[in-house]
């Protein structure tokens, strides 16, 4: 039997999340990624440091703030302040302020990439970035932030009249500090991000529009690109949205060939965005099995565990390190779709996952998750250094405890509603 075969003894077929004792586990799993992040997190100077396998501070002299990790603690925090953790609020304050006075260019228009003490470092303006900053403002004003109304406000403006582009239905990538280039390239990364943000930010107001947006994105990267492809993400393309098979990027948010951790991303964003749009659009929920289903084929190591990060066109292994975001999402992804998909398969592999995280990629002694592991699962740092964000394995931990109604965030309110009514 092979590990895509993988099926639930019949006579214990009762999924995980529905237990007492693996609800409690994921709650632990969840304040101790909490524990390990957020007060050794927080610089004094503003912003968030980003922390060692120890959970030290890196470079804590004069610490780069990149716009991702300063707008994900934010999300993470406001999760924290939803389900009842106590000092969250400040935590969600304080990388509010910073990504408005610091990170926001309040002469030039959006949001700056990077950051230290002595100003910016790299003042690029990519829809990725944008796309976190109007996530962080959607989820802030959850908890109703201050500055959050008026953050989404700016940056939903930024990314109509900059990142947009009405044609393809999908966001540009990225301009310089002052808007005067825009840069050819277009790829699937940032708007899939994007997509999770509009989501947030619909929930959060209501605009129709926003969710009309994301549906048009995964129209083009998943419907149009993904599905000819056998249901393989596609990343890199030009302009015109060809793909450019050859392209040579950034490893880490850039890197060539394909990404089966995306593919499961947006297996979870699918059936999230089909839960939203009132069910109408059935072919997601076609695609996201087929992506969940492809991931582990073709990207999940069969003799040693984990998934390799990138593979070529001819589904080979190009980097064979394994990331911990790639299970956490994949484990996000069995618990959405087993919500509405009774098939065993989707079971076995969400326990499964577990397995492999509890085994190899939980750091259980020094606390967080092994940001990288060689194709042995032994830990390695050639893409990551240290322990870099709280993001992706909080919300592994937290997606199969609350009802899958739109995203997290909504399901923990919804709970949260549902509970009041039953005292």
């Amino acid at each position: 039997m092979t590990d895509a075969k993988l099926t639930l003894p019949k006579t214990n077929s009762s999924p995980w999340p529905n237990r007492p004792f693996h609800r409690q586990y994921l709650m632990r799993q969840a304040n101790n990624l909490f524990d390990f992040f957020e007060a050794p997190s927080m610089n004094p100077k503003g912003g968030f440091f980003e922390l060692d396998d120890d959970g030290n501070p890196l470079d804590a002299d004069n610490a780069t703030r990149q716009i991702h990790v300063t707008t994900r603690m934010v999300h993470c925090a406001v999760l924290g302040s939803l389900i009842g953790r106590p000092g969250s609020d400040e935590i969600v304050d304080h990388g509010m302020r910073y990504i408005w006075d610091r990170h926001r260019d309040p002469r030039r228009g959006g949001y700056v990439w990077s950051l230290d003490d002595a100003g910016v470092t790299n003042g690029a303006k990519q829809a990725y970035g944008h796309a976190f900053v109007l996530l962080a403002a959607s989820s802030a004003s959850l908890v109703g932030h201050p500055l959050a109304k008026e953050m989404l406000a700016d940056v939903t403006e930024v990314i109509n009249t900059r990142f947009w582009e009405e044609k393809s239905g999908s966001v540009r990538d990225e301009y310089n500090h002052d808007w005067s280039q825009l840069l050819p390239y277009r790829g699937q990364n940032a708007n899939m991000h994007m997509t999770e943000a509009l989501m947030a930010a619909f929930e959060a107001t209501g605009n129709r529009d926003y969710l009309t947006k994301a549906e048009r994105i995964a129209e083009l990267i998943i419907l149009k690109h993904a599905v000819p492809l056998g249901h393989r993400v596609a990343e890199h393309f030009d302009e015109n949205w060809v793909l450019d098979r050859n392209y040579e990027g950034n490893e880490m948010f850039r890197p060539s060939g394909t990404t089966p951790g995306h593919w499961l991303e947006w297996a979870r964003l699918l059936y999230q965005l089909w839960v939203l749009g009132e069910k109408r659009l059935s072919w997601m929920t076609g695609a996201a099995r087929a992506l969940f289903h492809q991931s582990i084929e073709l990207g999940w190591d069969s003799v040693h565990g984990g998934f390799f990060y990138t593979l070529d066109w001819d589904n080979k292994p190009i980097m064979r390190e394994k990331l911990w975001w790639p299970v956490s999402e994949a484990i996000g992804a069995a618990a959405y779709i087993s919500a509405f998909d009774n098939e065993d398969y989707f079971q076995a592999w969400y326990r499964k996952l577990w397995d492999y995280a509890e085994n190899h990629v939980i750091d259980h002694q020094r606390g967080g998750w092994l940001s990288e592991l060689k194709e042995d699962l032994t830990p390695t740092s050639r893409l990551f250094v240290g322990k870099p964000d709280i993001y992706h394995a909080l919300q592994a931990c937290l997606i199969p405890l609350y009802p899958t109604t739109g995203s997290l965030t909504k399901g923990i309110i919804e709970a949260d509603h549902t509970a009041k009514h039953l005292v």
